[in-house]
């Protein structure tokens, strides 16, 4: 008989965490029941799901009794004031927030590249930055053929990834612009509306900021490379959903790009889309709503002839976030993971 499972979710009336019920859902994830969690302002709301109506309750001590898995996605304090209380309910808590993914006691996981880690829990499995998860999911399987050297990375990151509000925010700066207001800048430091700006997390005394780190250190984790050699530049642009990537991958010798098109062509949770007549590579507005992974534009680097070039787009808060985190649950129901309280 198929194990089915008792979940929260906390956080559920972000943008992830209405992800994560529709996926849920659209996934047929074998719930035996389901509890939405959030703050005392959001509680006595519903959502839908599988053509009900489930009434939202505020979290307290008593809301992860009787379950088994619990996805998080309310931000990293929230994670860090319930993760004991979960854990200790015999719940497995499997957070979308920073809080916990560089605790070596905590797996970090992206299951297209390390699976296997889920059976390492404590308790709390970690989901992966955005950018991370989506540079993993295309570079992995190139690195299995032949290890990655050196990878450069720039970055392309939408409004999502800053949350709902800075989705609607970016569309208000632009309603603004266009009607020569003042544009409002709650969710970011500056206008985002036809404008980019370098990712406004704090900078360390290299000069790399906070997101950019968490791809250098996160990649490294995942990939079990503690000296893996990344570089990062993570820019915000003017995009409503789906982050974009500019990478460029060091070997020891030269990768040929039509091998590389071939592996990446049958990678699980890649779609290569390439069409160099038209000119038509990964966008944005084509990954949104998708699970996968959008790679194409591989060329060879005419700079480095070790070297290739690729472009990526990926749905930042899909595979980017809830559906990493709902594959990993489904790993663990998979593998008989779930602790569930005897």
């Amino acid at each position: 008989m198929k194990q089915t499972a008792r979940v929260a979710i906390l956080g559920a009336t972000g943008a992830v965490g209405t992800e994560l019920l529709e996926l849920l859902e659209s996934r047929d994830f074998p719930i035996e029941s389901l509890k939405l969690l959030a703050s005392e302002r959001s509680a006595g709301k519903t959502l839908p799901f599988k053509g009900e109506s489930l009434s939202i309750e505020a979290v307290n001590e008593n809301s992860f009794r009787d379950i088994d898995i619990v996805l998080a996605s309310a931000g990293g304090s929230t994670s860090k004031a319930w993760a004991k209380t979960i854990v200790e309910s015999g719940a497995t808590l499997i957070d979308n927030s920073s809080a916990f993914r560089m605790n070596p006691d905590v797996p970090l996981v992206v299951p297209e590249v390390n699976p296997e880690s889920v059976a390492k829990h404590r308790g709390i499995i970690a989901n992966p930055n955005c950018t991370t998860i989506l540079l993993g999911v295309a570079i992995w399987p190139l690195h299995q053929v032949r290890p990655i050297e050196r990878a450069i990375v720039s970055t392309y990151q939408s409004a999502s990834g800053a949350g709902a509000r800075a989705m609607e925010e970016l569309k208000e700066q632009a309603r603004a612009i266009l009607e020569n207001r003042q544009p409002p800048t709650n969710s970011f430091p500056y206008p985002l509306a036809f404008n980019l700006f370098p990712h406004n997390t704090p900078i360390n005394d290299l000069g790399y900021c906070e997101e950019e780190m968490k791809m250098v250190n996160e990649t490294r984790k995942i990939f079990g490379v503690p000296e893996f050699r990344l570089s990062a530049t993570c820019v915000r642009v003017p995009v409503d959903r789906a982050h974009s990537e500019s990478v460029n991958l060091e070997f020891s010798s030269p990768f040929p790009v039509e091998k590389a098109r071939e592996i990446l062509s049958s990678a699980p949770g890649v779609k290569l889309v390439e069409d160099w007549k038209a000119n038509y590579f990964p966008m944005p507005i084509d990954a949104t709503g998708r699970d996968e992974v959008l790679v194409g534009r591989i060329r060879q680097d005419i700079s480095n002839p070790n070297a290739l070039e690729l472009w990526l787009c990926g749905d930042q808060i899909r595979k980017g976030a809830a559906l990493n985190a709902v594959q990993i649950a489904e790993l663990l129901v998979e593998k008989n993971l779930v602790r569930v309280l005897g």
